[in-house]
């Protein structure tokens, strides 16, 4: 069923091809359902306050020590507050901290596990720590100082049983150990991590944690604010289509004639294997990026351009923005992605080679196994819910001149254009060869890499961060 209304945030998607294999986990038999799959723990937890109630949190606010969120922090109180980490109530406490650094899971009151394998929590230095003192809330303001959200040390009934939640005594202040966070999270303490650079070496000594109240959802106003569906959203989005399947694809990169191939043949396997109506959820993942990917509003015009030349089906594709931020901590930060994915909806996973992964930023070689990605989510605690999908490797082939699956029998008619030679074209103002991407998604790119040509004066245009 189509959306009823087509020029809403729910903009045509596109029949994304991506190939996988109908092997998910050994242990775990596949099940035709038309339910959606059921949110971490059972419910989905928004922490949004109550309209009725905003102008009254915001003036109690005034009267509380405030901390100053980053662009990043912005970001995880938008994840937290649409209930994306559910079923995690607010910035991670030690407990939390912990079980996600050493586990990669969170255990419940019942004794089950749901997966969590980043970390959700707030910095703050030695004179906001002496400024909250014994307080047991404290405001999030933003870089304007409006007040977004109320960090407390407990938080009424939130529409759940009171006998469900564990009254806390205060806001909780803990040693934030960089190192060791950074080493379980990425597996190294090289130095040059993006996020690491980004948002943990100069941030401060000490983590709060805390139940969120959030009185001001967080906008961008950056023109994008419609396609950030949260995943109450999109769940009614996938019922709306009568979809009997959901499966998702995250990106960070613009859309090429490759990965439409894999989803159109995911969506195939889908149906193959008995679902009625399948629909996928491409994901471009919008919060925090490294300098040299292309910016989100760039990729999402040339999201666009790829729906506009009728490369994706909108009738069978939802595309939407992810909010959280980007660690590039491959098989750890896989995970995050996956489960995030589960609580919008979504009971297939697509994964392909070295998932969240990036170049060794000291060495010349990949930072992580490019196979790990996929091999850790197929075990990893708390996903045995979700159906994970590896998908085949897509290649150029020059016999046809468009992009198919790579045939290992005649590896020589076959082209590998890989994200660097896609980026040398497009500064050259080259065209890649016929079929490789649709016309207008690729005079996007050409235009985004004329940008960033140093103008008259010198100077080269500044970029806004994802």
């Amino acid at each position: 069923m189509s959306p009823q209304n087509p020029k809403s945030h729910f903009t045509p998607a596109f029949r994304l091809p991506i190939p996988l294999h109908s092997k998910t986990r050994t242990h775990q038999k596949l099940r035709v359902s038309s339910a959606l799959i059921e949110p971490d723990g059972g419910k989905l937890v928004e922490l949004f306050v109550e309209e009725s109630l905003r102008d009254v949190k915001k003036r109690e606010a005034l009267r509380m020590p405030r901390i100053k969120l980053s662009r990043i922090d912005l970001e995880w109180v938008h994840v937290l507050s649409e209930g994306w980490a559910s079923p995690l109530r607010g910035f991670m406490r030690e407990s939390e901290f912990l079980q996600t650094l050493h586990f990669n899971s969170l255990r419940l009151d019942d004794g089950s596990f749901v997966n969590m394998s980043v970390p959700i929590v707030l910095a703050i230095d030695d004179a906001e720590k002496h400024q909250i003192g014994d307080s047991t809330k404290v405001a999030l303001v933003d870089s304007k100082d409006n007040t977004i959200a109320i960090l407390s040390s407990y938080i009424g009934f939130l529409g759940m049983a009171l006998s469900s939640i564990k009254l806390r005594t205060s806001i909780e202040i803990y040693k934030h150990h960089k190192e060791e966070r950074i080493a379980r999270t990425w597996g190294t303490t090289a130095p040059g991590l993006p996020y690491v650079d980004q948002a943990i070496t100069n941030s401060g000594n000490w983590l709060i944690g805390g139940d969120l109240e959030v009185v001001e959802p967080v906008k961008y106003n950056d023109g994008l604010d419609r396609f950030r569906l949260s995943p109450a959203e999109l769940r009614e989005e996938f019922t709306k289509r009568n979809a009997d399947a959901v499966f998702a694809f995250q990106l960070r990169n613009p859309v090429h004639n490759g990965h439409a191939l894999l989803m159109t043949d995911t969506r195939r396997r889908l149906l193959e294997m008995g679902y009625k109506n399948p629909v996928l959820l491409l994901h471009p993942l919008g919060g925090y990026t490294k300098a040299d990917d292309v910016p989100l509003g760039w990729r999402m015009k040339q999201h666009e351009k790829v729906l506009e030349d009728g490369v994706l089906d909108p009738e069978t594709t939802v595309v939407s923005i992810f909010p959280s931020p980007m660690h590039y901590a491959g098989p750890t930060e896989v995970q995050w992605h996956a489960k995030a994915r589960i609580n919008a909806g979504a009971n297939f996973y697509i994964v392909g080679r070295d998932p969240a992964g990036m170049g060794h930023p000291v060495e010349k070689r990949d930072l992580y196994d490019a196979d790990h990605g996929k091999k850790v989510l197929s075990m990893a605690p708390g996903l045995e819910r979700l159906n994970i999908l590896p998908f085949k490797v897509a290649a150029y082939d020059k016999t046809q001149n468009k992009m198919a699956f790579f045939d290992p029998s005649r590896a020589q008619d076959f082209l590998f254009i890989s994200g660097t030679k896609m980026r040398t074209l497009a500064k050259n103002k080259e065209n890649p060869p016929d079929g490789f991407m649709c016309p207008g998604g690729w005079e996007v790119l050409v235009e985004y890499y004329d940008s960033l040509v140093p103008s008259n004066n010198g100077k080269v245009p500044e970029t806004v961060p994802a």
